[in-house]
């Protein structure tokens, strides 16, 4: 169901949109453990260190076609904040067709060159054929990531962040029962677990597109909506593109610590990869944030609520770091136990590098708290430069902690690349959204009307089904104008 953003407590709007965001990361860092187990435990150490070796170069790719994505939905978020019912469908048919041009490019070209591209990294001998295989299935599934993340982009961008996470939910379970089949019983492997994540994200499409055509109007393209214009799609390449790319430069980077990882041998990448799940958990909750500000922004930017920007963004910074001391002093004091979930006995070297990781990533997650929220309230704003930049602060940052301090002090100094990853970045996105935020006290407050929703009866169904006789109940928006006393309480109620 559509909901705005742009009326209550900022906080408690951000915390509200924010938890399915967050549940839905836990459970999609919950099947991925499942791989992470059935693997590691069925298949041993070198099938794991296989399956993360193959994380950078899809974190490329995939990483670019998330990013795209969910810069696709931010035109919707500010046409829905506008209550502009044309200009929505207009943005949904623009990013339906970029999505679909972008899966075709992605889903021919990637495969060819996942074998080159591991080598190319440097991957030791004895993983090349299992992270192949596994590279080059995932490559093929490519449209069923790209379009899951798309649909539930959209979906949130009009305000709910709850139905995605059901789907979200239902395909992780489904993934877990198939990995277990796939790899144990049917012993298909890396390749097993590969598939099921494909089959699983498959299904959470077809969930999401029954969803929108059943209960979501607001996303229905009519005929006249697919006649997008030139300035159509390159508002939304305007947004979308910066985004893909920063994470695509974001990952570049992660592809040297994965050359540095590979030079260190198999112990360092089964550490690595081991550390980065559980770290992902904690991961999870900053990043969802993050997106729940970028939605919140844009929503309040289209209904012209500056004001309510600055306070959400605010309050959303003082969430994040509290949470970020929280979640750094659980992952120091219990990473030791979280890690040995995943590998079994005899390898506790590959416990102690990963727990060492979990340590340095604890420490100052202050800093990506800040991070997520800052660079998601300005792709909120519609801006592309200072979020693109920081993406390459990033690299320079992983590049010269993975060659410089990897080649002197070894783990311990490839450890530190995230870390330097985070600060690099906020140095310019504090200031930048300085700035913005001196900018957003300078507009004007919505004008002197509020629209509220009065129902109505319509005769009829609204969803396309053959209910005869129906009566439902549907809002349609009431200008009411207020007296400037009346309204100055009304938004300091909001």
């Amino acid at each position: 169901m559509a909901t705005t953003l742009t009326t209550g407590r900022p906080w408690r709007v951000i915390l509200a949109f924010a938890v399915p965001l967050l549940i839905g990361n836990i459970v999609q860092q919950l099947y991925q453990f499942a791989d992470t187990i059935v693997v590691g435990r069925q298949l041993g150490v070198t099938s794991l260190a296989a399956v993360g070796a193959t994380g950078s170069l899809l974190f490329l790719l995939l990483g670019f076609a998330w990013g795209l994505t969910s810069g696709f939905a931010i035109p919707t978020a500010q046409a829905f904040g506008a209550r502009d019912a044309e200009a929505v469908r207009r943005s949904v048919a623009s990013g339906v067709i970029l999505t679909g041009a972008c899966t075709v490019i992605l889903t021919v070209g990637a495969p060819l060159i996942a074998g080159p591209g591991l080598e190319l990294m440097q991957t030791p001998p004895e993983l090349l054929p299992e992270a192949t295989i596994f590279t080059q299935i995932s490559f093929l599934g490519a449209g069923a990531t790209m379009f899951f993340n798309y649909l539930a982009a959209i979906i949130r961008a009009i305000g709910d962040s709850r139905t995605p996470l059901v789907f979200l939910t239902i395909a992780c379970l489904l993934n877990v029962a198939l990995v277990v089949i796939m790899v144990g019983p049917l012993g298909w492997g890396v390749a097993g677990a590969a598939l099921a994540t494909v089959i699983s994200q498959a299904l959470s499409v077809l969930m999401c597109l029954e969803y929108v055509r059943r209960r979501m109007p607001e996303l229905h393209v009519r005929r006249a909506d697919w006649r997008v214009s030139r300035n159509d799609l390159a508002d939304h390449l305007r947004l979308g593109l910066p985004m893909g790319f920063q994470a695509s430069i974001i990952a570049i980077g992660t592809l040297t610590v994965q050359v540095a990882l590979n030079r260190l041998g198999s112990d360092a990448v089964a550490a690595y990869t081991t550390a980065s799940r559980v770290d992902a958990l904690a991961v999870a909750l900053l990043q969802s944030l993050g997106l729940a500000v970028s939605m919140y922004v844009a929503q309040n930017l289209g209904g012209r609520r500056p004001d309510r920007i600055r306070r959400g963004v605010v309050q959303a910074v003082w969430m994040a770091i509290v949470t970020s001391l929280v979640l750094g002093a659980l992952l120091i004091a219990f990473g030791t136990h979280m890690v040995r979930v995943f590998i079994g006995e005899g390898s506790d070297e590959v416990v102690d590098l990963a727990h060492l990781m979990l340590i340095i990533n604890g420490a100052t997650y202050s800093a990506l708290g800040v991070l997520f929220v800052l660079r998601g309230a300005l792709q909120g704003l519609g801006e592309v430069l200072v979020p693109t930049v920081t993406g390459v602060i990033e690299l320079v940052a992983r590049v010269v902690a993975a060659i410089v301090l990897g080649s002197v002090i070894g783990f311990f100094g490839v450890a530190l690349s995230n870390p330097l990853a985070w600060v690099g970045a906020i140095v310019l996105l504090v200031p930048a959204y300085l700035a913005a935020h001196r900018r957003l006290a300078r507009m004007p407050v919505q004008p002197d009307f509020v629209t509220e929703t009065t129902p109505i009866p319509v005769i009829g169904p609204t969803d396309g089904s053959m209910v005869v006789d129906a009566v439902i109940t549907q809002s349609i928006p009431v200008v009411v104008q207020v007296p400037p006393k009346a309204r100055r309480r009304l938004l300091s109620r909001r």
